[in-house]
Protein backbone atom coordinates (compact mmCIF):
# COMPACT_ATOMS: atom_id res chain seq x y z
CA UNK A 1 0.00 0.00 0.00
CA UNK A 2 1.59 3.26 -1.26
CA UNK A 3 0.67 6.76 0.02
CA UNK A 4 1.06 9.81 -2.13
CA UNK A 5 1.47 13.30 -0.23
CA UNK A 6 0.53 15.65 -3.03
CA UNK A 7 0.72 19.23 -3.96
CA UNK A 8 2.72 21.05 -1.10
CA UNK A 9 5.56 22.49 -0.40
CA UNK A 10 8.42 20.09 0.49
CA UNK A 11 10.89 21.63 2.79
CA UNK A 12 14.87 21.24 3.04
CA UNK A 13 17.77 23.56 4.51
CA UNK A 14 17.67 24.77 1.03
CA UNK A 15 14.31 26.32 1.22
CA UNK A 16 11.14 24.91 -0.51
CA UNK A 17 9.77 23.53 -4.12
CA UNK A 18 6.63 21.97 -5.11
CA UNK A 19 6.89 18.35 -5.19
CA UNK A 20 4.99 15.58 -4.62
CA UNK A 21 6.18 12.46 -1.83
CA UNK A 22 5.31 8.58 -2.32
CA UNK A 23 5.78 6.87 0.72
CA UNK A 24 5.72 2.82 0.26
CA UNK A 25 5.66 1.18 4.04
CA UNK A 26 8.22 2.75 6.63
CA UNK A 27 9.98 4.48 3.89
CA UNK A 28 10.16 7.37 1.42
CA UNK A 29 10.24 5.69 -1.80
CA UNK A 30 10.41 8.97 -4.07
CA UNK A 31 10.29 12.42 -4.43
CA UNK A 32 9.40 13.97 -7.89
CA UNK A 33 7.94 17.24 -9.58
CA UNK A 34 3.91 17.56 -9.01
CA UNK A 35 2.03 14.91 -11.42
CA UNK A 36 4.76 12.50 -12.08
CA UNK A 37 3.88 9.77 -9.23
CA UNK A 38 0.96 8.29 -8.22
CA UNK A 39 -0.05 5.93 -5.31
CA UNK A 40 -2.75 3.76 -3.40
CA UNK A 41 -3.78 6.45 -1.34
CA UNK A 42 -3.47 10.15 -1.24
CA UNK A 43 -3.46 13.03 0.96
CA UNK A 44 -3.72 16.38 -0.33
CA UNK A 45 -1.46 18.80 0.94
CA UNK A 46 -1.86 22.01 -1.30
CA UNK A 47 -1.51 25.28 0.59
CA UNK A 48 1.22 23.57 3.13
CA UNK A 49 4.83 22.84 4.18
CA UNK A 50 5.65 19.15 3.89
CA UNK A 51 8.47 18.69 6.44
CA UNK A 52 11.07 15.84 7.82
CA UNK A 53 9.85 15.13 11.19
CA UNK A 54 10.94 17.09 13.88
CA UNK A 55 13.65 15.78 16.06
CA UNK A 56 14.08 17.22 19.73
CA UNK A 57 17.30 15.99 20.86
CA UNK A 58 17.23 17.39 24.34
CA UNK A 59 13.69 15.85 26.11
CA UNK A 60 13.55 14.23 29.82
CA UNK A 61 10.34 11.77 30.12
CA UNK A 62 10.69 10.38 34.07
CA UNK A 63 13.32 12.46 35.17
CA UNK A 64 14.24 11.81 38.67
CA UNK A 65 15.21 15.36 40.16
CA UNK A 66 15.18 16.47 43.81
CA UNK A 67 13.17 13.91 45.35
CA UNK A 68 9.69 14.00 42.48
CA UNK A 69 10.46 13.01 38.73
CA UNK A 70 9.36 14.64 35.33
CA UNK A 71 5.29 14.80 34.68
CA UNK A 72 5.66 12.76 31.67
CA UNK A 73 5.93 9.43 30.60
CA UNK A 74 8.01 8.18 27.99
CA UNK A 75 4.09 7.77 26.71
CA UNK A 76 2.69 10.95 27.31
CA UNK A 77 5.81 12.69 26.74
CA UNK A 78 5.81 10.98 23.14
CA UNK A 79 1.96 11.53 22.03
CA UNK A 80 2.60 15.36 22.61
CA UNK A 81 5.53 15.26 20.46
CA UNK A 82 3.36 13.46 17.91
CA UNK A 83 1.28 16.54 18.07
CA UNK A 84 3.25 19.31 17.43
CA UNK A 85 5.44 17.37 14.56
CA UNK A 86 8.44 16.10 16.55
CA UNK A 87 8.77 12.67 15.24
CA UNK A 88 11.76 11.47 17.14
CA UNK A 89 13.29 12.28 20.47
CA UNK A 90 16.71 11.25 22.46
CA UNK A 91 16.17 11.31 25.91
CA UNK A 92 18.95 11.24 28.86
CA UNK A 93 19.73 8.08 30.69
CA UNK A 94 20.58 9.35 34.20
CA UNK A 95 23.65 7.85 35.69
CA UNK A 96 23.10 7.78 39.78
CA UNK A 97 26.78 7.95 41.25
CA UNK A 98 27.36 4.27 42.62
CA UNK A 99 26.23 2.74 39.06
CA UNK A 100 27.36 1.68 36.00
CA UNK A 101 26.58 3.53 32.28
CA UNK A 102 25.57 -0.14 31.32
CA UNK A 103 22.79 -0.49 34.08
CA UNK A 104 21.68 3.25 33.72
CA UNK A 105 21.23 2.28 29.68
CA UNK A 106 19.16 -0.41 30.70
CA UNK A 107 17.14 0.76 33.07
CA UNK A 108 16.35 3.42 30.79
CA UNK A 109 15.30 0.76 28.04
CA UNK A 110 13.14 -0.52 30.70
CA UNK A 111 11.10 2.63 31.04
CA UNK A 112 10.44 3.51 26.94
CA UNK A 113 10.66 0.17 25.43
CA UNK A 114 6.93 -0.79 24.19
CA UNK A 115 5.66 2.71 25.50
CA UNK A 116 6.55 5.18 22.89
CA UNK A 117 4.50 6.77 20.24
CA UNK A 118 7.52 7.77 17.93
CA UNK A 119 11.08 6.72 17.71
CA UNK A 120 13.85 7.34 20.32
CA UNK A 121 16.67 6.94 21.60
CA UNK A 122 19.32 8.06 24.50
CA UNK A 123 21.62 9.85 25.59
CA UNK A 124 23.53 8.93 28.90
CA UNK A 125 24.30 11.57 31.52
CA UNK A 126 27.77 10.87 32.94
CA UNK A 127 27.86 11.45 37.29
CA UNK A 128 30.28 9.14 38.15
CA UNK A 129 33.86 9.68 36.39
CA UNK A 130 35.83 6.75 36.96
CA UNK A 131 37.40 4.04 35.32
CA UNK A 132 34.65 1.75 35.11
CA UNK A 133 32.33 3.85 33.30
CA UNK A 134 35.12 5.33 31.28
CA UNK A 135 35.82 2.07 29.80
CA UNK A 136 31.87 1.45 29.43
CA UNK A 137 31.53 4.79 27.57
CA UNK A 138 32.69 2.57 24.43
CA UNK A 139 30.21 -0.15 25.07
CA UNK A 140 27.50 2.76 25.01
CA UNK A 141 28.66 4.11 21.70
CA UNK A 142 28.54 0.25 20.53
CA UNK A 143 25.32 0.09 21.78
CA UNK A 144 23.95 3.29 20.17
CA UNK A 145 24.70 5.75 22.35
CA UNK A 146 27.12 7.87 20.92
CA UNK A 147 27.10 10.92 23.28
CA UNK A 148 27.38 11.54 27.16
CA UNK A 149 26.19 14.93 28.61
CA UNK A 150 28.31 16.06 31.71
CA UNK A 151 27.90 19.20 34.09
CA UNK A 152 29.67 21.85 35.95
CA UNK A 153 25.96 22.76 38.11
CA UNK A 154 24.62 20.52 40.42
CA UNK A 155 27.29 19.97 43.36
CA UNK A 156 26.93 16.53 44.79
CA UNK A 157 24.43 15.28 42.25
CA UNK A 158 25.48 15.67 39.12
CA UNK A 159 28.70 17.79 39.20
CA UNK A 160 31.89 16.81 37.99
CA UNK A 161 35.65 18.22 38.41
CA UNK A 162 37.24 20.06 35.52
CA UNK A 163 39.39 17.28 35.87
CA UNK A 164 36.61 14.93 35.44
CA UNK A 165 35.59 16.24 32.83
CA UNK A 166 38.94 16.04 31.13
CA UNK A 167 39.32 12.55 31.62
CA UNK A 168 36.15 12.30 30.03
CA UNK A 169 36.62 14.35 27.37
CA UNK A 170 40.14 12.14 26.62
CA UNK A 171 37.95 9.15 26.62
CA UNK A 172 35.34 10.79 24.07
CA UNK A 173 38.14 11.91 21.40
CA UNK A 174 39.47 8.26 21.22
CA UNK A 175 36.12 6.92 20.37
CA UNK A 176 34.69 9.24 18.41
CA UNK A 177 32.39 10.15 21.03
CA UNK A 178 30.63 13.99 21.40
CA UNK A 179 30.75 15.20 24.88
CA UNK A 180 27.59 17.31 25.69
CA UNK A 181 27.81 19.89 28.65
CA UNK A 182 25.96 21.80 31.10
CA UNK A 183 27.98 24.90 31.29
CA UNK A 184 26.82 26.81 34.69
CA UNK A 185 29.76 27.36 37.61
CA UNK A 186 27.43 25.42 39.92
CA UNK A 187 30.49 25.68 43.21
CA UNK A 188 29.60 29.90 42.31
CA UNK A 189 25.96 29.55 41.71
CA UNK A 190 25.20 27.36 45.17
CA UNK A 191 26.95 29.76 46.72
CA UNK A 192 25.11 33.10 45.76
CA UNK A 193 22.05 30.68 46.20
CA UNK A 194 22.60 30.13 49.51
CA UNK A 195 23.48 33.90 50.46
CA UNK A 196 19.71 34.83 48.65
CA UNK A 197 18.65 32.60 51.06
CA UNK A 198 20.23 33.76 54.45
CA UNK A 199 19.14 37.15 53.60
CA UNK A 200 15.27 36.20 53.27
CA UNK A 201 15.47 36.67 49.25
CA UNK A 202 13.10 32.87 48.59
CA UNK A 203 11.22 33.60 45.95
CA UNK A 204 11.24 32.15 42.32
CA UNK A 205 13.35 35.15 40.83
CA UNK A 206 15.86 34.28 43.13
CA UNK A 207 16.54 31.42 40.78
CA UNK A 208 17.52 33.73 38.05
CA UNK A 209 19.26 36.35 40.09
CA UNK A 210 21.62 33.52 41.49
CA UNK A 211 22.74 32.35 38.30
CA UNK A 212 23.94 34.94 36.25
CA UNK A 213 24.93 34.98 33.08
CA UNK A 214 28.22 35.55 33.31
CA UNK A 215 28.96 32.33 34.99
CA UNK A 216 27.24 30.84 32.04
CA UNK A 217 29.68 32.10 29.80
CA UNK A 218 32.57 31.48 32.46
CA UNK A 219 31.90 28.02 32.65
CA UNK A 220 31.21 27.88 28.46
CA UNK A 221 34.35 29.43 27.78
CA UNK A 222 36.08 26.51 30.51
CA UNK A 223 34.10 23.91 28.63
CA UNK A 224 35.48 24.97 25.63
CA UNK A 225 39.31 25.51 26.85
CA UNK A 226 38.92 21.71 28.07
CA UNK A 227 37.49 20.42 24.35
CA UNK A 228 40.47 22.25 22.81
CA UNK A 229 43.67 20.49 25.02
CA UNK A 230 41.73 17.43 24.48
CA UNK A 231 40.55 17.68 21.50
CA UNK A 232 37.19 16.62 22.23
CA UNK A 233 34.18 17.31 20.23
CA UNK A 234 31.64 19.55 22.60
CA UNK A 235 28.44 20.72 22.28
CA UNK A 236 26.90 22.61 25.10
CA UNK A 237 23.06 22.40 25.71
CA UNK A 238 20.36 24.20 26.10
CA UNK A 239 22.60 27.72 26.04
CA UNK A 240 20.71 31.25 27.18
CA UNK A 241 23.10 33.90 27.81
CA UNK A 242 25.05 36.29 25.24
CA UNK A 243 28.03 36.12 27.09
CA UNK A 244 28.29 31.79 26.35
CA UNK A 245 27.07 32.40 22.51
CA UNK A 246 30.30 34.76 22.63
CA UNK A 247 32.36 32.42 23.84
CA UNK A 248 31.10 29.38 20.94
CA UNK A 249 31.36 31.96 18.26
CA UNK A 250 34.83 32.82 19.06
CA UNK A 251 35.93 28.91 19.30
CA UNK A 252 33.77 27.67 16.00
CA UNK A 253 35.64 30.77 14.01
CA UNK A 254 38.90 29.00 14.93
CA UNK A 255 37.87 25.88 13.62
CA UNK A 256 37.25 24.43 17.19
CA UNK A 257 34.53 21.38 17.17
CA UNK A 258 32.02 22.70 19.00
CA UNK A 259 28.41 23.15 18.69
CA UNK A 260 25.49 24.60 20.48
CA UNK A 261 21.58 24.23 20.99
CA UNK A 262 19.48 27.30 22.38
CA UNK A 263 15.92 26.05 23.71
CA UNK A 264 12.28 28.16 22.21
CA UNK A 265 12.16 29.45 26.12
CA UNK A 266 15.00 31.38 26.06
CA UNK A 267 13.79 33.01 22.62
CA UNK A 268 10.19 34.00 24.33
CA UNK A 269 10.42 34.16 27.50
CA UNK A 270 12.38 36.32 30.02
CA UNK A 271 13.50 36.68 33.95
CA UNK A 272 10.42 39.14 34.14
CA UNK A 273 8.37 35.68 33.97
CA UNK A 274 10.05 34.43 37.13
CA UNK A 275 9.18 37.61 38.66
CA UNK A 276 5.95 37.37 38.29
CA UNK A 277 3.37 38.09 41.32
CA UNK A 278 3.16 35.26 44.09
CA UNK A 279 4.74 31.68 43.87
CA UNK A 280 4.17 31.96 39.38
CA UNK A 281 7.32 32.54 38.59
CA UNK A 282 8.02 28.53 39.70
CA UNK A 283 6.30 28.06 36.42
CA UNK A 284 9.34 29.62 34.94
CA UNK A 285 12.44 28.15 36.90
CA UNK A 286 14.58 25.59 34.81
CA UNK A 287 18.36 25.63 34.51
CA UNK A 288 20.28 27.91 33.09
CA UNK A 289 17.94 30.42 34.15
CA UNK A 290 15.35 33.07 31.90
CA UNK A 291 17.26 35.60 31.14
CA UNK A 292 17.02 39.34 30.71
CA UNK A 293 15.17 40.29 27.14
CA UNK A 294 18.03 41.85 25.04
CA UNK A 295 19.81 38.21 25.26
CA UNK A 296 16.85 37.10 23.26
CA UNK A 297 18.12 39.21 19.87
CA UNK A 298 21.89 37.50 20.57
CA UNK A 299 20.19 34.42 20.30
CA UNK A 300 17.78 34.54 17.22
CA UNK A 301 21.09 36.37 15.89
CA UNK A 302 23.67 33.29 16.64
CA UNK A 303 20.91 31.01 14.72
CA UNK A 304 21.11 32.56 11.86
CA UNK A 305 25.18 32.67 11.45
CA UNK A 306 24.75 29.00 12.35
CA UNK A 307 26.55 29.84 15.76
CA UNK A 308 23.76 27.91 17.34
CA UNK A 309 22.95 24.78 15.74
CA UNK A 310 20.00 23.23 17.27
CA UNK A 311 16.61 23.66 18.26
CA UNK A 312 16.06 21.65 21.08
CA UNK A 313 13.16 22.27 24.39
CA UNK A 314 15.46 21.05 27.71
CA UNK A 315 11.47 19.11 27.50
CA UNK A 316 11.41 18.38 31.85
CA UNK A 317 7.73 19.21 32.92
CA UNK A 318 6.85 19.52 36.87
CA UNK A 319 3.34 20.33 37.52
CA UNK A 320 2.58 23.59 39.63
CA UNK A 321 0.97 22.02 42.14
CA UNK A 322 2.50 19.22 44.47
CA UNK A 323 5.64 19.43 42.48
CA UNK A 324 7.13 23.07 41.49
CA UNK A 325 5.51 24.23 45.17
CA UNK A 326 7.97 21.66 46.66
CA UNK A 327 9.60 25.11 46.83
CA UNK A 328 7.45 27.52 48.62
CA UNK A 329 9.76 28.89 50.41
CA UNK A 330 13.26 28.28 49.36
CA UNK A 331 13.57 28.92 45.74
CA UNK A 332 16.43 25.99 45.35
CA UNK A 333 13.63 23.46 46.21
CA UNK A 334 11.72 24.13 42.99
CA UNK A 335 12.00 21.58 40.72
CA UNK A 336 14.08 22.69 37.59
CA UNK A 337 12.20 22.30 34.12
CA UNK A 338 9.73 23.91 31.32
CA UNK A 339 7.20 22.02 29.44
CA UNK A 340 7.94 22.53 25.64
CA UNK A 341 8.16 19.17 23.59
CA UNK A 342 4.46 19.73 22.09
CA UNK A 343 5.22 23.51 20.89
CA UNK A 344 8.81 23.48 19.45
CA UNK A 345 8.20 22.76 15.96
CA UNK A 346 5.64 25.71 16.14
CA UNK A 347 7.71 28.40 17.66
CA UNK A 348 10.63 28.04 16.20
CA UNK A 349 8.03 28.82 12.98
CA UNK A 350 6.71 31.96 14.74
CA UNK A 351 10.47 33.29 14.40
CA UNK A 352 9.94 32.17 10.10
CA UNK A 353 6.68 34.47 10.30
CA UNK A 354 8.32 37.36 12.33
CA UNK A 355 10.97 37.01 10.03
CA UNK A 356 14.11 35.70 12.29
CA UNK A 357 14.89 33.06 10.34
CA UNK A 358 14.30 31.77 7.10
CA UNK A 359 11.85 28.25 6.39
CA UNK A 360 15.17 26.46 5.73
CA UNK A 361 16.47 27.53 8.75
CA UNK A 362 13.10 26.12 10.41
CA UNK A 363 14.09 22.79 9.64
CA UNK A 364 17.89 22.85 9.74
CA UNK A 365 17.80 23.79 13.34
CA UNK A 366 14.85 21.65 14.26
CA UNK A 367 15.37 18.54 11.49
CA UNK A 368 18.17 18.01 9.82
CA UNK A 369 20.90 19.17 11.84
CA UNK A 370 20.32 17.13 15.22
CA UNK A 371 20.05 14.31 12.88
CA UNK A 372 23.35 14.88 11.61
CA UNK A 373 24.48 15.85 15.14
CA UNK A 374 23.63 12.69 16.60
CA UNK A 375 24.15 10.45 13.97
CA UNK A 376 20.47 9.77 12.52
CA UNK A 377 21.37 11.24 9.10
CA UNK A 378 19.56 10.71 6.04
CA UNK A 379 17.50 8.22 7.74
CA UNK A 380 15.75 10.74 9.87
CA UNK A 381 15.97 14.81 9.16
CA UNK A 382 15.36 14.76 5.57
CA UNK A 383 12.37 14.35 2.95
CA UNK A 384 14.34 11.52 0.35
CA UNK A 385 14.13 8.69 -0.83
CA UNK A 386 15.14 5.61 1.40
CA UNK A 387 14.36 7.91 4.45
CA UNK A 388 12.16 7.19 7.17
CA UNK A 389 8.23 8.29 6.58
CA UNK A 390 8.96 10.69 9.15
CA UNK A 391 6.40 13.66 7.68
CA UNK A 392 4.70 16.73 9.10
CA UNK A 393 2.30 18.31 6.65
CA UNK A 394 2.08 21.64 8.57
CA UNK A 395 -0.38 24.72 7.34
CA UNK A 396 1.70 27.90 7.68
CA UNK A 397 -2.22 29.76 7.42
CA UNK A 398 -3.54 28.22 10.31
CA UNK A 399 -3.92 30.20 13.67
CA UNK A 400 -3.43 28.83 17.23
CA UNK A 401 -3.10 29.79 20.51
CA UNK A 402 -1.23 27.48 23.25
CA UNK A 403 -2.77 26.71 26.60
CA UNK A 404 -2.77 24.19 28.82
CA UNK A 405 -6.08 23.47 28.19
CA UNK A 406 -5.65 22.04 24.86
CA UNK A 407 -1.87 21.00 24.64
CA UNK A 408 -1.46 16.93 25.38
CA UNK A 409 1.93 17.52 27.92
CA UNK A 410 1.15 15.66 30.86
CA UNK A 411 1.69 19.18 32.94
CA UNK A 412 -1.11 21.89 34.61
CA UNK A 413 0.17 24.78 33.30
CA UNK A 414 1.58 26.00 29.86
CA UNK A 415 4.82 28.43 29.81
CA UNK A 416 2.99 29.68 26.49
CA UNK A 417 0.03 30.02 27.77
CA UNK A 418 -2.32 32.68 25.60
CA UNK A 419 0.44 32.68 22.75
CA UNK A 420 -1.17 33.47 19.56
CA UNK A 421 0.41 31.70 16.44
CA UNK A 422 0.17 31.27 12.70
CA UNK A 423 1.16 27.64 11.62
CA UNK A 424 0.24 24.43 12.92
CA UNK A 425 0.75 20.74 12.18
CA UNK A 426 -1.92 19.22 9.83
CA UNK A 427 -1.03 15.51 9.82
CA UNK A 428 2.29 14.06 11.16
CA UNK A 429 3.37 10.11 10.13
CA UNK A 430 6.06 8.45 11.61
CA UNK A 431 7.34 5.73 9.57
CA UNK A 432 4.55 6.03 7.10
CA UNK A 433 1.96 5.67 9.56
CA UNK A 434 -0.60 8.50 9.74
CA UNK A 435 -0.26 9.68 13.85
CA UNK A 436 -1.92 12.70 13.89
CA UNK A 437 -4.32 14.07 11.29
CA UNK A 438 -7.42 16.23 11.78
CA UNK A 439 -9.74 13.68 12.97
CA UNK A 440 -7.46 13.38 15.87
CA UNK A 441 -4.20 10.93 17.26
CA UNK A 442 -4.57 7.72 15.59
CA UNK A 443 -0.88 6.50 16.97
CA UNK A 444 0.04 4.52 19.93
CA UNK A 445 2.23 3.14 22.54
CA UNK A 446 5.10 0.67 21.11
CA UNK A 447 4.87 2.17 17.80
CA UNK A 448 7.77 4.12 18.60
CA UNK A 449 11.11 2.17 18.09
CA UNK A 450 15.10 2.74 19.84
CA UNK A 451 17.20 4.35 17.39
CA UNK A 452 20.78 2.64 17.64
CA UNK A 453 22.95 5.90 16.54
CA UNK A 454 25.96 6.69 14.65
CA UNK A 455 28.27 9.04 15.27
CA UNK A 456 28.66 13.08 14.97
CA UNK A 457 28.43 13.34 11.50
CA UNK A 458 29.76 17.31 11.86
CA UNK A 459 33.33 16.42 13.19
CA UNK A 460 36.17 16.87 11.30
Amino acid sequence: MTTLIQGGQVVSPAGAVEADVLVDGERITAVAAPGVLTGDETIDAAGKYVLPGGIDAHTHMEMPFGGTQSADSFETGTVAAAWGGTTTIIDFAVQAKGTSLLSTLDKWHGKADGHCAVDYGFHMIVSDVNDASLKEMRACVEAGVGSFKMFMAYPGVFYSTDGEILRAMQQAREIGATVMMHAENGIAIDELAAQAYAAGRVGPVEHGRTRPPELEGEATSRAIRLAEVTGSPLYIVHLSAAQALAAVAQARDEGQNVFAETCPQYLYLSIEDLAKPGFEGAKYVASPPLREKPHQADLWRGLRTNDLSVVSTDHCPFCFKDQKELGRGDFRAIPNGIPGVEHRMDLLHQGVVAGEISLGRWVETCSATPARMFGLYPRKGVIAAGSDADIVIYDPAAKQTLSAETHHMNVDYSAYEGFELSGKVHTVLSRGRVVVSPEGFSGGAGHGKFLSRGLNQYLN
